[in-house]
């Protein structure tokens, strides 16, 4: 009996084990990761290593890690690696953050030094428990860079700070050549995908930025959760009304199990479709591709 009972046992785990594997959708062919390869890219490779510095690259397994190493341009995520909100796309831990680690600013200067970047994208988890939602470390970190590394250029990825101005206002004042605020989705799927922010809240943050004089603004659109084509059109009419100047389009891929299921992979062809109808509404620049990330190419972004 205690057999049988560990058999059904062993059995039912499988399963639930083939159910986890089912869930993923096989991936098309025209979804393939190049190996990172190149001198540049194997002595920072070197470098993070050595140092044990934080990358978003490769903590996140960037499958364009290679290409944008290769042309000395790295992401760095600061305020801890845990976030106050539960998106259901994003890879990151949900729940209560560590305190903030106001040596952070200095450490990722230094870490940038280390690694001779040319052009450096600095994003962060949001923080809504604090009074200023990271606004501080936020401003701290690029004073540091600027500090360390005369000529560096950066794009900074931020959170929407809940829309609140004098959050928005303190990186505005350092200018960074970039701000970038992803929308992420179409808006039927705003809740579903970001469960705790809002699609018009972030095209008036965009805006805000883009009115109160920022040189380059940027947003990125993520496809495969079901969304239809008009959507995404609309999606690309409302960020050019919010006058943003470049627009990434990528393809979303399902990090766990626990994450929202890749409803459809979109065909190039389509990304191109999606490209060219960006371009002709008015955006400076356009990265659109099943590979595409944010930061794809970001030093192209500031010219």
């Amino acid at each position: 009996m205690e057999t049988q009972v560990l058999k059904s046992v062993k059995s039912s785990k499988k399963i639930e084990s083939l159910n986890s594997i089912q869930s993923f959708k096989k991936k098309p062919n025209w979804i393939r990761v190049k190996l990172p390869v190149g001198k540049k890219y194997s002595n920072l490779r070197s470098l993070v290593d050595k140092y044990k510095l934080n990358t978003i690259c490769s903590s996140g397994s960037c499958p364009n890690m290679g290409e944008c190493w290769g042309e000395g341009t790295a992401t760095f995520m600061i305020l801890g690696n845990i976030c106050t909100r539960s998106c259901g796309f994003c890879g990151v831990k949900t729940g209560r953050p560590d305190s903030v680690d106001w040596e952070e600013p200095e450490k990722v200067a230094k870490s940038i030094q280390i690694m001779k970047i040319k052009h450096a994208v600095i994003t962060s988890v949001d923080r809504d428990d604090l009074t200023d939602m990271g606004s501080i470390i936020w401003t701290e970190t690029i004073k540091s860079i600027r500090r360390l590394n005369p000529g560096i250029t950066l794009e900074t990825l931020i959170p929407d700070f809940q829309g609140i101005e004098k959050h928005l206002d303190r990186i505005i004042a350092v200018k960074p050549e970039v701000i970038s605020h992803n929308i992420e989705t179409v808006e039927r799927l705003t809740r579903e995908v970001r469960i705790q922010a809002r699609y018009s809240r972030s095209l008036d943050v965009l805006k805000y930025l883009k009115d109160n004089g920022v040189n380059r603004t940027k947003s990125g659109l993520m496809l495969g959760f079901g969304e239809r084509e008009d959507e995404v059109i609309k999606t690309i009419h409302d960020l050019r009304n919010a006058n943003v100047d470049v627009l990434t389009i990528g393809q979303y891929l399902q990090p766990s199990k626990k994450h929202l299921q890749v409803k459809n992979f979109i065909n190039p062809e389509i990304f191109k479709k999606y490209e060219t109808i960006a371009l002709d509404q008015g955006f400076v620049h356009v990265e659109s591709g099943p590979l595409v990330r944010s930061s794809y190419k970001a030093q192209k972004h500031i010219n």
